[in-house]
């Protein structure tokens, strides 16, 4: 009975840890959300479409996991855009997200 209390136990904190961490995860990535960006002496808002320029192979961040950046979905990308992360979708380069360039110190 003693070792059945014990697994049961187990089981309940590791599922318990699991879902903290995501929470925790998902909060401290809030707090490096941004509602615009300036580049290019322009300023960008998600929903803008990015200039050509961040549209090439040269701005394309294939290492997001070393910048604590959360995976890309399907058909978008990351890319860096005055000092700031920037997810944009790979046909016309609509902006989703943007994380202040910070975020690569995060731990």
């Amino acid at each position: 009975m003693r070792k059945t209390k014990m697994m049961l136990l187990g089981v309940l904190l590791t599922c318990a840890s699991g879902a903290w961490a995501a929470t925790t995860t998902d909060d401290a990535l809030q707090k490096y959300e941004l509602d615009g960006v300036t580049s290019d002496f322009r300023q960008f808002h998600v929903g803008d479409t990015v200039p050509p320029l961040y549209l090439t192979p040269e701005y394309n961040i294939k290492q997001w996991q070393q910048r604590n950046l959360p995976a890309p979905d399907a058909g978008t990308r990351w890319t860096y855009m005055g000092g700031s992360y920037v997810l944009i979708t790979e046909a016309e380069g609509k902006i989703l997200k943007i994380y202040d360039g910070e975020i690569f110190y995060h731990r």
